[in-house]
């Protein structure tokens, strides 16, 4: 199985692009989103998904890992397939779909198109309480592998996750419930938004449980 592409952008159509590693063409799946940030001639790191049926063969291909775990995630909810989830990553980022699954905010999910209501909110139901997807750490952390393979962490304008997730911990150190704890940061990391570091979220998300 392929987990990354480390290459050059050698063409971009409109729902897949080429990429040239050492002279071998991989036609990659991707979202409107990923693909318009690819350019011609330009080098790229995606990181893969590969989709193995009896009729075909897919590489799904994403800009960072966070995009590419919660593209398996999202395909966990019955009636969400490949297009359903490629679709909410092009409009909400993977740190939105994290905040919404904590909160169980469908809404979110019906920004997507083709994603209606019912399916929305099943959505919603079925991530709630749940952990998001840790993704391919190799041991040392998200952060840290996206760090050595010279990719970002999160995508433009997403929080980032280190920070939530040390929040998380550091409420459940205090004595919360998991669930309370990732519903409190989630709320306070939409309020505050993408640059809101450990400290805010902790002291945020305090006065959001002692309500």
């Amino acid at each position: 199985m392929i987990g990354k592409l480390k290459g050059i952008v050698d063409c971009v159509g409109e729902e897949e692009a080429v990429i040239d590693v050492n002279g071998v063409g991989y036609l990659i799946n991707a979202g409107s989103k990923t693909l318009a940030r690819l350019e011609a001639d330009a080098a790229v790191t995606l990181h893969i998904e590969t989709y193995v049926r009896e009729d075909q063969f897919k590489l799904f291909g994403f800009l960072s890992e966070s995009d590419r775990a919660w593209f398996v995630r999202l395909q966990s909810v019955q009636g969400v397939g490949a297009r359903h989830a490629l679709s909410m990553l092009d409009v909400v980022s993977a740190a939105e779909i994290e905040t919404a699954a904590a909160l169980g905010d469908s809404s979110t999910f019906e920004r997507a198109k083709g994603v209606g209501k019912k399916l929305a909110q099943r959505i919603a139901t079925e991530l709630k309480d749940k952990a998001p997807p840790s993704g391919r750490t190799l041991g040392a952390g998200a952060a840290g592998l996206n760090a050595a393979l010279g990719t970002p962490a999160a995508g433009a304008g997403e929080p980032m996750s280190g920070a939530r997730e040390a929040a998380v911990s550091a409420l459940i150190n205090l004595g919360y419930g998991e669930n309370d704890a990732r519903r409190a940061v989630a709320q306070v990391s939409r309020e505050l938004g993408g640059d809101a570091g450990e400290g805010a979220l902790i002291k945020g998300a305090l006065k959001e449980l002692a309500r």
